[in-house]
């Protein structure tokens, strides 16, 4: 089992009045070891996109990096190769085969990479099929708690109307997870975006095809690292108290508010996904009643467990104090997560305000992300952010919406947005 421990930073003094504590929570782990694949304890699902539009290079390079993917995939490891198009079929194991899913091993290997060969791009795109069908495939593996699919699209969600994608991805959350990669310029980050955020995946641009292959060995290379399959951060918060948000800030932001689970009236669980040897960092904030100077309570108690043991525990702090030099200070932690997660905002709003038309919106929110980007140190968002506007004043925000923009410069500053920057200590 691996070891975890949790580390607390914040500023726990609050002014006469005050209610609102906010806190940063790191919590690491050590020890976690590789997906146990020998007992069958790990399945995964590689969804590639088979429609028209896929025709050409982008379908020869998605059917070599599938087979690379399987070249990952360890001995003892149930997997499945689905074809999506404005439907889903199972590629391998074959349609006939008594099993939905199969154990690697070399004779399967050989066999699906034969398989993926076969592939013929041709229909629409309807991606809830996709992963509707790879939810189907998870089921028939219950002894397997580690799963993981990899979807791979060039085109928007055409074949379907949003909510219908949308349902899906709530129907199977919690289920699996799932990293979603675009290649080219045609698909849409929005989409691929819900996708991977629901299913506590990921979410890339992959712009030339030769690249494909690269990518899915990584993201094969990364589950199976993660030997932890599904760990949840679990927020006490006393009688009276409101929990008001909990979000991963890093490595990227991702906002777990509205995914609590309760465990009991005082305590909320909140799913992270697996696990390997890592350390992520999350903004916890918690409104409690306010108290007379001199005062001092427990606002929040922030736990990491697995399979229902505590593993981990940090406790979140609230003093009332009069002495203005200890309740002015904000916690550098807290200032530049909080400065991070405005920037993916505003670098998504502005964005969607570009391709809207609105050309004044979109060069108040992306000057207000080069600020932030400066403010933080995020240089990779500042050098994506130098491709989409011209920068006159880094400090104060002043830009120029550039003209004929490369629409792949845009879609990397917008799969990119949520990767943050880890606080200097």
């Amino acid at each position: 089992m691996a070891v975890f421990t949790a580390e607390v930073f914040q500023n726990e003094f609050l002014p006469q009045g005050g209610t609102d504590v906010h806190a940063i929570v790191t919590l690491t782990s050590e020890g976690a070891g590789p997906a146990d694949t020998a007992s069958g304890g790990v399945a995964e699902v590689v969804m590639i996109d088979t429609s028209g539009s896929m025709s050409g290079r982008n379908m020869d390079a998605a059917k070599h990096a599938a087979q690379v993917a399987v070249d990952q995939i360890p001995d003892g490891t149930w997997f499945a190769i689905v074809a999506g198009s404005h439907v889903a079929h199972r590629v391998f194991p074959y349609p006939n085969a008594v099993r939905d899913m199969v154990q690697m091993e070399p004779g399967a290997r050989a066999e699906a990479k034969r398989a993926i060969g076969t592939l013929v791009p041709s229909g629409g795109t309807a991606m809830s099929t996709w992963l509707a069908l790879a939810d189907r495939l998870f089921a028939t593996v219950p002894q397997a708690p580690h799963r993981h699919a990899i979807l791979l699209t060039d085109g928007k969600n055409e074949s379907e109307p949003r909510q219908a994608l949308s349902s899906v991805v709530r129907a199977v959350t919690g289920h699996f997870q799932c990293d979603a990669r675009g290649v080219g310029a045609n698909w849409q980050v929005d989409e691929l975006r819900e996708i991977a955020t629901a299913l506590l995946g990921t979410v890339d641009l992959i712009a030339r095809p030769e690249d494909i292959a690269d990518d899915f060995r990584a993201l094969v290379q990364q589950s199976i690292s993660r030997g932890i399959a599904d760990a949840e951060l679990r927020v006490w918060a006393p009688q009276g108290a409101q929990v008001l948000f909990v979000r991963q800030v890093s490595p990227t932001v991702e906002d777990l508010t509205t995914r609590r689970r309760v465990v009991n009236p005082l305590t909320g669980a909140y799913p992270t996904g697996s696990w390997g040897d890592e350390s992520r960092d999350y903004h916890v904030a918690v409104r409690v009643a306010s108290k007379p100077v001199g005062s001092e309570q427990l606002a929040a108690r922030v736990q990491v467990a697995v399979r229902d043991e505590v593993l981990a525990s940090g406790l979140v702090k609230a003093r009332w104090s009069d002495d203005d030099a200890l309740t002015a200070r904000i916690s550098p932690e807290v200032a530049h997560y909080t400065g991070q997660a405005e920037l993916a905002s505003a670098i998504q709003e502005g964005l969607a305000a570009k391709a809207a038309g609105d050309e004044a919106t979109a060069t108040v929110k992306l000057g207000r992300a080069v600020q932030l980007a400066q403010a933080t140190g995020n240089e990779e968002a500042t050098t994506r952010l130098r491709r989409v506007v011209d920068i006159d004043d880094a400090e104060q925000g002043t830009v120029r919406l550039r003209r004929n923009t490369d629409r792949l410069d845009e879609m990397a500053l917008d799969t990119a947005s949520t990767k943050t920057t880890r606080v200097r200590r």
